[in-house]
């Protein structure tokens, strides 16, 4: 039997008015250094199966600041009939507020099929640090289908909109050297904050297999390729913390 659930965080100056988990969604409030409440995301079951809708929805109002991670890797299994997933992220971003949206790998199993879509709003002067990490099977497991889109608005603008598609049931060609090239970790790092409309960053490669890329509008993008999940970890936590540093000089 599928499950349809929907976990909601909301944060304000105050705290969390707002923390709902809701069937494999368990949100957890976890201690944090510094300003910004902290949520963690416990899995409370197997999830996403073939036939599951999932959605994780947080609204960081004006003058918040908001870290969610997760406690484990998700893993996308398939279910008993063969049917697609989906996991929908929405994430709200208000005036002068700051959200660090940081989940473990998504690791997409043999023969399961999962589309996720991340739609993000963004006020003008809000802050923005969000990392997606996916793996294609297990260790030595030939991957599931993975559709993966992002989508950026900024003040009402769009500032990013972007759409991977890998696994068996992808078009052609997604495995070659234009796209992953055989590599079996794909990652991003989107970092959008104001202080880049006066300095922007450079674009450069960072290895062989990522690149930094800056966006138009006050953002920067790092993507990569990795041959497993560590490595692939290991690149964007390097650009993370080099993006962060330089912001806060």
């Amino acid at each position: 039997m599928s499950v349809h659930a929907t976990a909601r965080i909301v944060a304000d100056r105050t705290g969390l008015p707002v923390l709902t988990s809701d069937g494999p969604l368990a949100l957890r409030r976890t201690r944090s250094t510094g300003p910004h409440q902290r949520v963690t995301v416990v899995g409370a079951m197997s999830a996403p199966l073939g036939g599951d809708r999932l959605a994780v929805e947080a609204d960081v109002r004006d003058g918040a600041r908001l870290t969610v991670d997760a406690a484990a890797a998700t893993i996308a299994l398939p279910g008993p009939t063969g049917e697609h997933a989906r996991h929908d992220v929405t994430l709200s971003v208000g005036e002068d507020a700051e959200l660090h949206w940081l989940p473990q790998q998504l690791i997409v199993a043999r023969d399961s099929d999962l589309g996720m879509h991340t739609r993000v709003r963004l006020a003008p002067t809000a802050r923005l640090v969000l990392r997606e990490e996916q793996i294609l099977g297990r260790h030595g497991e030939e991957p599931g289908t993975l559709t993966s889109r992002l989508t950026v608005h900024r003040a009402g603008r769009p500032l990013l909109d972007t759409e991977l598609a890998c696994g068996p049931g992808a078009p052609g060609g997604w495995d070659g050297p234009a796209v992953l090239a055989g590599h079996r970790a794909v990652g991003q790092l989107l970092v959008v904050d104001p202080a880049y409309e006066g300095r922007p960053a450079e674009p450069r490669p960072l290895g062989a297999t990522a690149a930094l890329t800056p966006l138009a509008g006050p953002a920067v993008l790092v993507t990569a390729v990795a041959a497993d999940a560590l490595a692939l970890r290991r690149v964007l936590a390097d650009a993370q913390q080099g993006l962060l540093a330089r912001l806060h000089r």
